[in-house]
């Protein structure tokens, strides 16, 4: 772990609950990261979506994977959310295609509020209060968010009638 001036810079880097955003950022001709937390900012040496995959890949699953749960649960093919891990409930979407450079992601349950700026790009303001400026559409942004909070339903849908049956199954054995 190396120091840049306030910024802590790493090699890798495990999306967790903490993290808001992974935007790209260049650094001497690479293309690396600069990850928001909720109380720190970060450089990781890894594209964005390298970081997703990775992050898929600690978490036991691939990036793929996470990929067709989503086209299977909602149908969506262009720019999918994916749920990261369920346990923490670690919702994701990119904000263009995740192969291009431009490409940043966002986690779900920190985003308060977001508008439009003047040059047609959108502020997104988290729930530690810090605001980033990010190169979408405020109709696109809010496109991802929305499908972003689908996929989210569904799955928290499928996980509370799954506890429900299960607690009915062991309600039903202790009654024997």
């Amino acid at each position: 772990m190396i120091k840049i001036g306030e910024l802590i810079r790493l090699k890798t880097y495990e999306i967790n609950p903490h993290t808001l955003a992974v935007v790209p950022i260049w650094l001497n001709n690479q293309l690396c990261s600069i990850v928001y937390e909720f109380d720190q900012d970060m450089i990781v040496e890894m594209r964005p979506f390298q970081i997703v995959k990775h992050s898929c890949n600690y978490f036991g699953q691939s990036y793929e994977g996470r990929k067709e749960g989503t086209k299977a649960l909602m149908g969506a093919t262009h720019k999918p959310p994916i749920i990261l891990e369920t346990s923490t409930r670690m919702y994701l979407f990119p904000t263009s295609s995740p192969k291009r450079d431009d490409c940043a992601w966002l986690l779900h349950s920190h985003i308060i509020e977001y508008y439009s700026s003047l040059t047609g790009t959108t502020n997104v303001v988290f729930s530690n209060n810090k605001m980033i400026t990010l190169d979408i559409s405020v109709g696109s942004f809010k496109n991802q968010l929305t499908n972003t909070a689908q996929l989210s339903t569904i799955i928290e849908r499928r996980i509370e009638k799954s506890v429900r049956k299960l607690n009915f199954y062991l309600g039903d054995r202790k009654r024997y």
